[in-house]
């Protein structure tokens, strides 16, 4: 930030303009900001690209039927078998779906199963353009139409409605749970940390500014630009913000505090803070903005869309941490830091704290200290290979027994299990016999199952049931043999579409997404440090490490899902989630310390100005990484198994990079390869000075640190 931005900034009167500018802002914004949820798109097809063979199905479905039609199969058991009454019941039934409003087409039942103890009817509802929001009301209505009379019967919806239905359940409340939620962690690491009732207000006041702010603007983009929101970006919106804007607020004040010693005049003192401490703080949130951006060239609607919205946040967020929050702190003035208020000449903290002494006996053995680092790391890291990113069942995608699921266990045991679930196979009107015999005759699809083509305007559909559950990796399988076959029908320009077909599209998508942007973001980190240090070998040293612990944090976490939670796989595209927030946010923290560490070199050597650097931005970047591992645990909680993976594995990595990974990995790798960090910069050139601290002087911090030592502990 240039001296003359940072002087408007803080000037004595500009700063009530300031805050009077967010507070209109934040009265526009609130409205909005409410809407959000209606402006989000959870529908399987908005999750896709307009290229993936089952959306090109769906659109060629309209000419049979809505493309807002979704299934829902009502199933009935009783394992004694269905009795004269229990058959009335359920035909009674049938007869009532079929006044619904939302019918659109025929509701097929009562279908009794073969042995005589279950029996489903299949229920095509039109919910609108917005259908996945209004499933779980019509879906309750079904259930109470149901069980009433059901005198013990087993009674479930299940299928694509019921399904949907349970999703929007899971999802309800999510914005005002995750809000508290992380409001909540972050308050009580503000207190631990400030050690003052009234300082972790500020913060916390601009961090929720920040989110108004981005969720009105999102949602704006989404009504008007077509950005892709759904539930799940909403949610990690949440966190992000206030983990991210809180870290930034962390440490500005903690150079506020700073150089409060050192000014009578408190806007001096911000002024001077943010001079020196905003330019870090600003390349660090550039590089998560453009790690988030590189988001947009998925494949997947969903994960196109979540790179945009979340840079939207951090942008907002960093906006509002480098103009309101700074404006507060000077209105409010020094009694905000009560009851250890920041006096000019008050005592500086010694500099003989935690992170002075950690970094000294890194100085004793730094090759050994990172060689052994790296090795347990790598060792952390083979837990990747139980990690079975390939998808997650309906059942797995649950914590918890949602009704869909039990309903579709109960199908797959007395009918054949993709009922109600149905494979839909679309083609050319002349070529429609010779599709349906290879649609038939496809191992995995129930025999007999087919139905006859039906034609309008030259395109024919049919469609066919599933013998293995829809969600199963079986029936993906199945999928895969269907297109095979019908594909090879010639002239026939046959697509295969429908939940499962849409499912597996997902999947495939989050891998290719996978592995085109992992390198790209790599490469996008690996530029911007270049450019920030000055250097490359120092750029190509904290991505690599960052890449390590991204493995070991991952690797732990598979072990933990599989043998602590009990999962049984894992989301298609919780690597790319998960490698993308780690890298960007671990290097966030490695540009805090080795801006640092670059700062005090020109002064004292590398070797020296990595112990400063240590001393200085250790207590201000621990308390940082414990806020947004925490915001980002707080996922955790939501009874949905990706967000529980996201959470716990983003939250691990965190605390994994900044307590190991940044303090001793790259702090011992600096030490050892010393002022070659810097090549090809002049740094390296700079020969360090040989009165480093060694295991003779344990305790021999530079003079120098004493001023930067406010830092370690952020008093």
């Amino acid at each position: 930030m240039t001296g003359k931005v940072v002087t408007i900034l803080t000037g004595r009167r500009i700063k009530y303009l300031v805050v009077l500018f967010w507070v209109l802002l934040v009265a526009v914004a609130g409205p909005l900001a409410g809407k959000l949820a209606g402006a989000e798109k959870n529908d399987a097809k908005s999750w896709l690209p307009g290229s993936a063979e089952s959306t090109k199905a769906l659109d060629a479905q309209a000419a049979f039927t809505s493309p807002n039609t979704i299934q829902a199969v009502v199933v009935y058991e009783r394992p004694s078998g269905l009795t004269s009454t229990d058959r009335a019941n359920i035909a009674a039934n049938a007869q009532q779906f079929r006044t619904y409003p939302e019918i659109d087409g025929t509701v097929a039942g009562p279908i009794p199963s073969k042995d005589g103890q279950a029996a489903q009817i299949i229920v095509p509802l039109n919910l609108g353009p917005n259908g996945w929001d209004k499933a779980a009301d019509i879906v309750d209505k079904m259930t109470a139409t149901a069980r009433s009379g059901s005198d013990g019967m087993s009674v479930h919806v299940t299928g694509p409605a019921g399904n949907a239905a349970d999703s929007s359940k899971a999802f309800q409340g999510i914005d005002s749970s995750l809000l508290f939620g992380a409001a909540a962690v972050v308050i009580v690491i503000l207190l631990l940390t400030y050690r003052s009732p009234t300082l972790w207000l500020l913060p916390v006041i601009s961090a929720g500014v920040a989110l108004t702010i981005a969720q009105a603007l999102i949602y704006l983009l989404a009504k008007h630009a077509g950005l892709t929101v759904n539930a799940q970006s909403a949610g990690i919106l949440t966190v992000l913000v206030f983990g991210a804007g809180t870290d930034y607020a962390l440490l500005l004040v903690a150079r506020y505090r700073e150089e409060l010693r050192r000014h009578e005049n408190r806007h001096e003192a911000m002024a001077v803070a943010l001079h020196r401490a905003g330019p870090a703080i600003i390349a660090s949130a550039g590089t998560v903005i453009a790690g988030l951006l590189c988001l947009m060239i998925a494949e997947t609607n969903s994960t196109a869309g979540l790179g945009p919205v979340l840079a939207i946040g951090v942008v907002v967020a960093l906006a509002v941490m480098m103009t309101l929050l700074p404006a507060l702190l000077v209105t409010v003035g020094r009694w905000i830091f009560w009851p250890t208020r920041p006096t000019v000449g008050s005592a500086e903290p010694t500099t003989r704290g935690f992170w002075a002494r950690v970094g000294t006996r890194i100085a004793r053995r730094p090759r050994t200290t990172w060689i052994t680092t790296a090795v347990v790391l790598a060792i952390m890291a083979v837990g990747i290979v139980q990690l079975d990113a390939n998808g997650l069942t309906n059942k797995e995608s649950f914590r918890g027994n949602p009704d869909a699921v039990v309903g579709e266990e109960i199908l797959s045991r007395h009918f054949a299990a993709g009922s109600g679930t149905p494979v839909v196979v679309v083609s050319g009107a002349d070529e429609a016999t010779q599709v349906r015999a290879a649609f038939a005759g496809t191992d995995g699809i129930a025999a007999g199952s087919v139905t006859p083509p039906r034609t309008e305007g030259g395109t024919a559909l049919m469609e066919g049931t599933l013998t293995s559950p829809p969600d199963s990796h079986a029936a993906y399988d199945t999928i895969d043999r269907v297109r095979g076959n019908v594909h090879a029908v010639p002239n026939a320009d046959a697509l295969v579409g429908g939940t499962t077909a849409t499912n597996l599209d997902v999947q495939d998508a989050a891998r290719y997404d996978r592995n085109l942007i992992i390198p790209i973001v790599l490469a996008v980190v690996l530029v911007i440090l270049g450019l920030l240090l000055r250097a490359i070998v120092a750029p190509l040293v904290l991505v690599g490490t960052v890449v390590l612990s991204f493995a070991a944090a991952l690797g732990i976490s598979a072990l933990v899902f599989r043998h602590i939670f009990g999962f049984a796989g894992a989301d298609s595209s919780l690597p790319l989630f998960v490698f993308v927030f780690l890298v960007a946010l671990g290097i966030d923290y490695n540009i805090f310390l080795m801006t640092r560490v670059r700062e005090e070199a020109l002064r004292h050597g590398t070797r020296r100005g990595a112990l400063i650097g240590l001393a200085a931005t250790g207590g201000v970047i621990t308390s940082a990484g414990l806020v947004l591992a925490g915001t980002f645990a707080v996922l955790a909680t939501l009874p949905l198994t990706a967000f529980t993976e996201i959470g716990f594995a983003v939250a691990f990595g965190v605390l994994l990079d900044t307590l190991v990974v940044r303090s001793v990995l790259v702090s011992g790798l600096t030490m050892d390869i010393g002022r070659h960090m810097w090549w090809p910069s002049r740094l390296a050139g700079k020969r360090d000075p040989v009165d480093t601290p060694t295991a003779e002087e344990p305790d021999a911090v530079p003079a120098g640190a004493r001023h930067a030592a406010s830092e370690v502990t952020g008093r």
